[in-house]
């Protein structure tokens, strides 16, 4: 699904260099939920952003679902980011002036979806989220969890086979942070989806099936989860993360 050769991000500020990334080799598996952790300023947002085609990588190789993301132009990556990935954002970014179904349809309408199946994968949407009734709610007029279940909605919108989740509950009170993150386990396991999660929260992390410690631009750490020995994981990379 997702493999990185070498993966490389460095940011040029007069005859400044800063190297955020420093050659990272990554393989993520078709239907994997990966969490990324790491401290402030380690580059995981980076990585991701990186894996979504938000950001350009300065050197190596970034292939997803066979695709090699730097050889294609702007106008194949920016389809590459409709009908592939799924984004989710700690701050949601929903539209305010658009309601819970113009928002879901944001990425339908840009890919030019005809109307009807637009309102039939709206309606679906909105079911697998819980929100029915809040159609045609505006932003302002819903919870910080209502409003990351119609961004995860929208992620979902194209089909994609990836979703990258940035923070998605760092928004979120503890109650609906953990409702949000039983919605994305419960989409991973009955869709397949490949979710790719950073976040700072342990809490969060457990969810994954996986791991990846970052730190310094560098995968430090990779641990599989499983039943039995979460807790022992998550202690470590808890020392990790205050060391």
């Amino acid at each position: 699904m997702i493999i990185t050769k070498n993966l490389g991000k460095v940011y040029e500020s007069g005859e400044q260099s800063h190297v955020v990334i420093k050659g990272v080799d990554l393989q993520i598996n078709k239907g994997e939920f990966v969490a990324i952790m790491g401290p402030s300023g380690s580059g995981k947002s980076t990585l991701l952003h990186l894996l979504g085609g938000l950001d350009t990588p300065s050197n190596g190789e970034l292939r997803i679902d066979g695709t090699e993301i730097s050889s294609l132009s702007e106008k194949e990556l920016a389809y590459f980011r409709r009908r592939k990935v799924g984004y989710i954002f700690q701050n949601y970014q929903l539209l305010p002036s658009m309601t819970v179904s113009e928002n879901i349809a944001f990425t339908m309408n840009a890919d030019g979806v005809p109307q009807k199946k637009q309102k039939q994968r709206i309606a679906e949407l909105i079911k697998s989220v819980n929100l029915e009734g809040k159609e045609h709610f505006f932003p302002s007029q819903l919870s910080g969890g209502q409003q990351q279940r119609v961004a995860i909605a929208r992620a979902l919108a194209m089909n994609p086979s990836l979703i990258l989740a940035d923070e998605p509950t760092g928004n979120l009170d503890r109650k609906m942070g953990k409702d949000i993150l039983h919605l994305l386990s419960r989409l991973h396991h009955d869709t397949g989806l490949t979710i790719v999660m950073v976040t700072h929260d342990p809490y969060a992390a457990k969810f994954a099936e996986r791991i990846l410690f970052f730190k310094d631009g560098e995968i430090q750490s990779d641990h599989k989860l499983v039943e039995g020995e979460k807790d022992h994981v998550m202690e470590n990379l808890l020392a990790k993360l205050n060391a």
